[in-house]
């Protein structure tokens, strides 16, 4: 379907489109009012008129690239496709972030052919950031190739992790893991963009992320450029069915990943 340059090729096309999207959330945000929220039905489960226009943007741009493909996206959007081809998006990843003005937010853009992960791009525009990866391509940030961490010793590494909207009943497992990590390792930090915490991954600044009850178009994009930059994505059995369902996702770099894994054998 795309060689290796039709896909190249995409894929830069896709960071323009991203830094387009971006650049619109950066003006957007001088103005902000917080009374212009809406809530998606918990306290903490944010929208605003950016997600939304951000969302629009990006459809319109993907659409001119791939007439074929499909979409999945954060906002609603779930368009069909016979050629198997769908963009998985989410147009603001770290709404509460955007909302309190704190400058770590993200727009995340996956291209997948049925389940296979094609294309990804994540755009961080507060600093300038543009991640992105193609299948069989490596992974690169701005234009540089990127590789995930070389420390393979949980006594040298960071780890990140995000809050998932429910616990689903999990609350006491999910903070034995945090105060293990946080007691085994040089820290555990939450930014609240997990596409964000992905790409840190894969550029060497987290040696691991780990979250729970999240949505494809949380990670779909940023596990792609994960695995792309040399590390490992699996749920916490160590198993592969992250990406259909990204109910558990831990991504790390290799030699930190089977000690991630043992912690969530023993806690989880």
């Amino acid at each position: 379907m795309f060689d290796q340059e039709k896909l190249k090729h995409l894929t830069l096309q896709v960071t323009k489109l991203a830094r387009e999207a971006g650049d619109f959330q950066l003006r957007e945000l001088q103005n902000f009012e917080l009374s212009r929220i809406e809530k998606k039905g918990r306290t903490n489960d944010l929208v605003s008129y950016v997600d939304k226009e951000t969302e629009k943007l990006l459809i319109e741009g993907l659409k001119k690239l791939v007439p074929d493909a499909g979409f999945e996206t954060e906002e609603g959007t779930i368009e069909q496709a016979q050629s198997g081809l769908r963009w998985v998006i989410d147009p603001l990843d770290g709404t509460t972030n955007f909302l309190h003005k704190l400058p770590l937010f993200s727009i995340s853009i996956a291209l997948v052919n049925n389940d296979q992960l094609l294309i990804g791009v994540v755009h961080e525009p507060s600093r300038n950031e543009c991640f992105y990866a193609w299948k069989d391509g490596g992974a690169f940030m701005n234009g540089e190739k990127i590789e995930t961490s070389k420390i393979a010793d949980m006594n040298e590494a960071l780890i990140a992790t995000g809050f998932p909207y429910s616990l689903r009943g999990k609350a006491e497992q999910y903070f034995s893991l945090i105060r293990h990590f946080v007691e085994t390792t040089h820290g555990v930090r939450r930014l609240g963009s997990a596409a964000i915490d992905l790409c840190y991954v894969a550029c060497g600044r987290f040696e691991a992320y780990f979250e729970f009850n999240l949505k494809p178009w949380d990670v779909a994009a940023g596990i792609l450029i994960v695995r792309e930059a040399g590390g490992v994505v699996t749920n916490y059995s160590g198993g592969a069915d992250h990406c259909q369902t990204a109910e558990e996702v831990c991504a790390a770099a290799a030699g930190i990943h089977p000690s991630m894994i043992n912690a969530f054998k023993k806690l989880w």
